[in-house]
This record gives C-alpha cells, structure tokens and sequence, in this order.
C-alpha cells in the first residue's frame, strides 16, 4: 500500500518538475546582460561574440534553447560554466556536501531544541517559561540570517576570539577528503584534530541558519501539544494512573509529531535552498556561496543548474515525508 501511494506521488512531481525548470529557465533569460560578452569581456570583437553565441545555441529561438537543456537536464548534464568551462554537474558534485554538512547541522540544532522547547511550553502553558518561549520564537523568526550571521562572527570571531568565521577548515590544513563530507571523511580517517576543527567551523553558520527553523519547529510543536493535551484519551491516561511523564511522552508526543514532521520535511527543503546569505557570510563553500558568485558574473548556466537541482531535492523531501507519515501515525491509510 506505502510502495503504490509512493509511486503515485511520484508521477505526481513530474509536471511540478516541469514547471520550475520553465520558470527557472525563463527568468534566467530576463537577467540583463549578453553572457557570451560576459565570457569574452568587453573588448571582444562582434564577430567572436557571434560565434560563441551559436556555440552556446544563443542564437535559436527560446523553445529549442529550452528543449535542447532540458534534455540533457534529464541526462545528467547540467550546462557547462561560462565564465570558467568547467561542467556545471561536476562542479555542483564537489559543493553539495558542504551545503548538505551545513543544513544537516542546522536542522539537527533546530529539532534537538525546537521540539523540547515546543513540549515545555505546552505543558506550563501561560507561564514564564511559556512567555519567554513564545518570545523567543517570534524573534528568531523575524530576525535576518545576515544580520544574525554578522553578528555572531563579530561577538565570537573577532570579540571573543574563540570560534573561526569562515570557511569549512584552518587554512594550512593537510586534510584530503575522500567524499568531500569533511566530518564524515575525519571520521573515517580517525583524524580526530580535524574533525575537532570542521566542528567548530561549523558551529556559526550552523547557529545562524537554524534560528527560523527552530522559531517554526518550537512555535508548531507548541501548538500541536496543545490540541493533543486537550483530547479524552489524554485525560483517560491521566485517569488510569499513569505517570505525567508517560503521559506526555508515550500518548501525547506521539500524536503531535505528525504536523511537525511536516514543518521538518518543509524546513529541511528551504534549508538546503536558503543557505546562501549564510555560506556568504561565513565564506562556506557549498553551493549557495557558489550561485551568488555566478550570480554576479552572470554565469547563468550555474544558476539554472544549481536552481533545477535544488528543486528536485525539496520535491523529493517533501514526498519522503509524506511517505513517513505511516511510521509516525499508523492511523493514516494511503488509498
């Protein structure tokens, strides 16, 4: 039953798929600026900036442009770079681990907190710890990432000197990753001095990019808690004897779980797409600090790329959560 419905909405991401790479190849396209005189420079003669065009396929019309990429999208081509040449599938290959290292860290801060906050806010509801909870998780999702990002390089980088605000190790370091997961690899190779140092690199632009996350998933797992607390069965446990620490762990955290799995799946997608102020900020080399540079230099083969890649793996998370519905509520039936 799991594996049908999962193959259902499956065939259902396809025309969503086809959509944003239209919408992505489209708007790349208004971006102002000629990107074979980009490639060239100023000086370069009508002539070769002709030629490069129709090496490009710039010189058909927009449909066939669009086909011809989405063709070899659906190979595994992604463009090639046009400021450097280099393909864009392999250079996106060698940044992704950072971004993944850098969202699977913010999102594991934001659970580890967000949930036990949301759950203790409940459960003293109205109280100091409730108001303080409910503050805090307003301004953490109000707050600006660059803003926030600015200043803990400044208090813990350059005040306090304590943590390291940027980049993902120590430059002078003589570490050889072998699948460019600096933690995982330190792991693997029991290089435990750079494992410690990939850490504290990480711990910045970890905090800054979990703060939303964290605001939401608190802010949702509150709310969830509430409704739970308040059905029959509750008060029925409650009645039988069993402890409040059962109660509010075994019967009522269960069933909240299931809308904050959903926020998870969801914050987990915009994680992934939103890193770029914070890889700018902390000079982190993944794959948002990677589009703002192209960004800049009109590079917009890396863009369209990066931004089609982006689009399948949010797809692609939204249905695994979807999918682990089942293991969390085993009410829910997929007809």
């Amino acid at each position: 039953m799991v594996r049908r419905y999962a193959i259902r909405r499956g065939l259902t991401i396809v025309p969503v798929l086809l959509g944003v790479s239209i919408l992505v190849f489209s708007f790349i396209h208004l971006i102002p600026g000629d990107p074979a005189l980009t490639m060239l420079g100023e000086r370069a003669t009508p002539e070769k900036v002709a030629e490069v065009r129709v090496r490009l396929g710039l010189d058909r019309p927009i449909w066939e442009q669009y086909l011809l990429y989405i063709g070899k999208a659906m190979r595994g081509d992604l463009g090639v770079s046009i400021i450097r040449g280099d393909p864009v599938a392999g250079d996106l290959m060698r940044r992704f681990p950072a971004t993944v290292e850098l969202a699977m860290a913010a999102i594991i801060v934001a659970i580890v907190l967000g949930i036990p906050i949301g759950v203790a806010s409940a459960v003293w509801r109205n109280s100091l710890l409730d108001s303080i909870a409910r503050l805090g998780a307003l301004t953490g999702v109000s707050m600006p990432i660059f803003w926030l990002g600015l200043v803990l390089a400044w208090f813990f980088g350059v005040q306090l000197r304590i943590l390291p605000t940027g980049f993902r190790l120590s430059s002078g370091t003589a570490f050889v990753p072998w699948t460019n997961f600096v933690i995982l690899d330190a792991l693997l190779q029991r290089d435990w001095a750079t494992l410690g140092d990939a850490l504290r690199h990480l711990i910045l632009p970890a905090l800054a990019l979990a703060t939303i996350p964290l605001a939401v998933i608190a802010r949702m797992t509150r709310a969830s808690m509430l409704e739970v607390l308040s059905r029959e069965y509750i008060r029925t446990a409650e009645a039988k004897g069993l402890s409040r620490r059962a109660v509010i762990l075994r019967h009522a955290l269960r069933n909240a779980l299931l809308p904050v799995l959903t926020v998870v799946g969801l914050q987990v997608g915009r994680l992934l797409a939103g890193a770029i102020l914070t890889e700018t900020i902390f000079s982190w080399p993944g794959i948002g600090l990677w589009v703002y540079e192209s960004i800049e230099a009109r590079d917009y083969a890396i863009v369209q790329g990066v931004s089609l890649f982006i689009a399948v793996i949010v797809v692609g998370v939204n249905l695994l959560t979807d999918v682990l519905y089942a293991a969390v509520d085993p009410r829910i039936k997929y007809e």
